[in-house]
């Protein structure tokens, strides 16, 4: 169950960090990774699965 838990917490941590790194980047940075702002989210969610 704790391990569970711990595997939880590292994906949301990993998700904020990555949602958090990529909003910082300029929309042309974004365009430059073929990343549009409002795919953010759903960039990071790819990315702890």
């Amino acid at each position: 169950m704790f391990n569970t838990f711990a595997r939880k917490y590292r994906s949301w941590k990993n998700y904020q960090r990555t949602v958090s790194e990529l909003s910082r980047l300029s929309d042309h940075e974004l365009h430059d990774l073929g990343i549009g702002r409002g795919d953010i989210e759903y960039v990071a969610r790819r990315s702890v699965h």
